[in-house]
């Protein structure tokens, strides 16, 4: 298989020239289980680990490779094994905070084309998570598509509402509808998915990302499980990230089902997804305006005369308080490793200077 298949093209091909190949090849990376990793090249899928040095240099999660990376490869065992040596440069990068208390990266998936957003029109349907995706999604300039799941358990007219109401909060953002019991809908989405173009599918556990797969893929090939009847929560099926390639050249990153979505330093997805309020902003009366309390903001005077929506603007003050919070964390807490890592080594120097 040419590499070129698998979405290398000029952009990155100018990545790997500058880097310098130093005898290695061009790999992607295809699937990621913990410390597990399987890259494909032009010979075929094989299993790969990182070297000690791109391990220890890695300051975080950031600097390991994910699903999707473009990596520079030792191939050895008769190309059995891959080595990788370093990752080339991402065109984008999705990641969200890890879920918890603690503040850091988790990777979803590298050099995304486009991402597959959906959501069930039951009762996972919420116009504030969809927003919060799209944070996500803007923040790295990849191309959104909303995709509504489980069509059939409504009826057409409040099919078409729910489509009216996230077309127009998202200025015209694609919506697709996907039903069990309507092909034309499938075939709608294999006309989507272009050759050695990226996508990631995004979405809650249950809302039926597995079974979209299976169906693109024209087998079952990944078991899916049902939503528990408590409280309409799915279980997760997908375990890994993982790189799937479709019958039409087109190749789908597959993710786990995401029950907590936090955001790090998305201020230019915030803006994007909240460029009404940005918009608002610009004619506040002060140039540092929060938007609570102050006189003079037209951000609060849109809401008092009903021209901002309550929960329009509260997810967009959470989000943008959310984001801050954590960016300071982080860069607080990589200020600490950072110092820790110097008493480390002065610790070290002293012991050889003292034997």
């Amino acid at each position: 298989m040419e590499i070129e298949t698998l979405g290398f093209d000029e952009w990155f091909q100018r990545e790997a020239d500058a880097a310098g190949m130093n005898g290695l090849q061009v790999a992607r990376v295809v699937a990621v289980d913990r410390e597990h990793y399987l890259v494909q090249h032009e010979s075929g899928v094989i299993p790969a680990e990182i070297t000690g040095k791109l391990m220890f240099s890695a300051a975080s999660p950031l600097g390991y490779p994910t699903v999707g990376d473009w990596v520079q490869v030792q191939l050895v065992d008769d190309e059995a094994f891959a080595v990788i040596h370093a990752i080339l440069p991402r065109r984008s990068l999705l990641k969200r905070k890890t879920p918890g208390k603690r503040v850091e990266f988790q990777l979803i998936g590298a050099n995304i084309d486009t991402a597959l957003i959906m959501q069930s029109v039951d009762g996972n349907f919420n116009l504030r998570r969809l927003e919060r995706y799209l944070v996500m999604v803007r923040q790295e300039n990849i191309r959104p598509v909303f995709m509504l799941s489980k069509s059939d358990l409504i009826s057409r007219d409040q099919a078409e509402g729910i489509t009216a109401d996230v077309q127009t909060r998202f200025d015209g953002l694609p919506v697709m509808h996907l039903s069990s019991h309507a092909s034309s809908n499938l075939d709608k989405i294999k006309t989507l998915l272009e050759p050695a173009r990226t996508y990631c599918l995004l979405g809650s556990s249950g809302v039926g990302k597995t079974t979209l797969i299976n169906c693109l893929l024209e087998k079952e090939r990944f078991a899916t499980q049902h939503v528990r009847k408590k409280d309409g929560k799915g279980r997760h099926t997908t375990t890994r990230r993982q790189l799937i390639m479709l019958p039409g050249g087109a190749m789908l990153v597959d993710t786990p089902g995401m029950r907590e979505l936090g955001n790090i330093d998305v201020g230019n997805g915030i803006a994007g997804t909240f460029d009404d309020i940005v918009q608002l902003a610009d004619s506040c009366q002060y140039g540092n305006c929060m938007h609570t309390r102050e006189k003079g903001c037209a951000v609060l005077n849109a809401l008092g005369n009903g021209s901002l929506t309550e929960g329009h603007y509260q997810n967009y003050m959470k989000l943008r308080k959310e984001s801050e919070y954590n960016r300071m964390s982080y860069l607080e807490k990589k200020q600490q490793d950072k110092q820790f890592g110097k008493m480390v080594k002065s610790v070290m120097k002293n012991k050889k200077l003292k034997r």
